[in-house]
């Protein structure tokens, strides 16, 4: 049984459904109007782990067979394990992507609906079953999927899709491209197996880190616009010196490329989104110290 548990929790991808609640909550934080009423705060939450672990879990069923080709996956993904049978993962996918739309639809409006239902379709069908399979630009494009929970979330709490909730979808829009090919850059070999046309595979490293840099270029001005609706020096300061850190950590990796500065990239990454993620949050407490009160 709890073999089993694991094996439905890894569908989700939860690692990565980390750093979509935390985009979230961060949504959360900066539109304001939850702030009082934690159980509301919960179900936004919720609604997102469930819709976006469900369009995990359909990606998991139609990348069963690469999965099972790459030593990055095939010991670590329940399906090429055989812990659970594909129509087992697929009642669970449509099951909690179901249960997800709908708090978004009964305790919220059909805005945070529509976009949660876009979010799985976009995700589990036209990236994970046409995008990854068409251009070596599917990261990109398939980056709007985890880029819009943050706009979920202020939908759900505003009922509108404001400007402010944009900011964050972009900074997480250019953060995926390098991040991601930092990783594919890693595993290079394993995607050569499955014929996938990640960039690494078709354009090289080279041209794979030249668009590495420039992505992460455009990321880093992405991550000044909160700065257009904080009130606070933190947020700004704690950027600068995290995207002076990443361009390094980019561009070191441009000059000199080794599976270690490959590696570095990637590590780094994760921790300048969620550090962003961590001092816009700070950023408003402090700004308003009674906010949460």
């Amino acid at each position: 049984m709890r073999k089993r548990t694991i094996a439905y929790l890894q569908l989700t991808k939860p690692k990565i459904m980390v750093l979509i609640i935390a985009s979230g909550f961060t949504a959360l934080v900066l539109q304001g109007s939850l702030l009082n009423q934690p159980l509301l705060i919960f179900l936004v939450l919720l609604g997102l782990y469930l819709t976006g672990g469900a369009a995990n879990a359909l990606n998991h069923i139609f990348e069963r067979e690469i999965d099972s080709r790459m030593s990055r996956t095939r010991k670590r993904r329940p399906l090429p394990r055989g812990d659970l049978h594909p129509l087992e993962a697929t009642l669970f996918a449509i099951s909690i992507g179901a249960i997800g739309v709908a708090i978004f639809a009964l305790v919220f409006n059909w805005l945070s609906a529509l976009l949660s239902l876009v979010t799985i379709i976009f995700y589990s069908f036209v990236y994970t079953l046409y995008l990854k399979r068409a251009t070596p630009q599917n990261i990109v494009i398939g980056g709007i999927a985890g880029a819009l929970a943050p706009v979920g979330a202020w939908a759900a709490a505003s009922g509108s899709l404001e400007w402010s909730a944009w900011t964050l979808f972009l900074i997480i829009f250019f953060w995926s491209p390098p991040h991601f090919w930092a990783l594919a850059l890693v595993f290079q070999k394993d995607y050569e197996n499955t014929g996938l046309p990640m960039l690494p595979v078709v354009k090289g490293e080279s041209q794979t880190l030249t668009q590495m840099s420039v992505y992460s270029v455009f990321l880093v001005i992405m991550s000044f616009t909160p700065i257009l609706f904080t009130s606070n020096w933190l947020y700004l300061g704690a950027t600068l010196l995290l995207s002076a850190c990443f361009l390094w950590l980019v561009f070191k990796a441009w000059y000199a490329p080794s599976q270690h500065s490959f590696r570095a990239v990637f590590s780094y990454s994760i921790v300048y989104l969620f550090a962003l993620f961590l001092f816009l949050i700070l950023d408003k407490f402090f700004a308003h110290p009674l906010f949460i009160l």
